[in-house]
């Protein structure tokens, strides 16, 4: 299992367009051909971040998605509404530890 993470920052004004982005692609994305899971996070610290925690089956299936047209258009859309260069990493999950559940 490959999970990617991508921190983004934003102009503070084109945060409503990122999330219209977002709201139109997710359902796409989680049904790409080896996504697992697609989640999208908010820094609680620079309100102009956000992030995204996608899982996907292989490097191959990834790297499947990120030469797509959904892809392209979708980054090509965002990567306008930056205030800085976005980082991007992936990792290869070795162990997975059971959420705990403390209610």
């Amino acid at each position: 299992m490959i999970v990617r993470i991508v921190r983004m920052t934003f102009q503070e004004d084109k945060l409503p367009d990122f999330h219209t982005i977002f709201n139109n692609s997710k359902h796409q994305i989680r049904a790409f051909p080896g996504n697992r899971h697609l989640q999208l996070l908010s820094d609680p610290d620079h309100p102009t971040v956000r992030m995204t925690y996608s899982l996907w089956e292989s490097v191959d299936a990834l790297e499947a998605y990120r030469r797509s047209d959904l892809f392209r258009e979708t980054w090509a859309a965002t990567k306008l509404l930056f205030a800085e260069k976005p980082v991007a990493f992936s990792g290869e999950n070795i162990e997975s530890v059971p959420l705990i559940d403390i209610a």
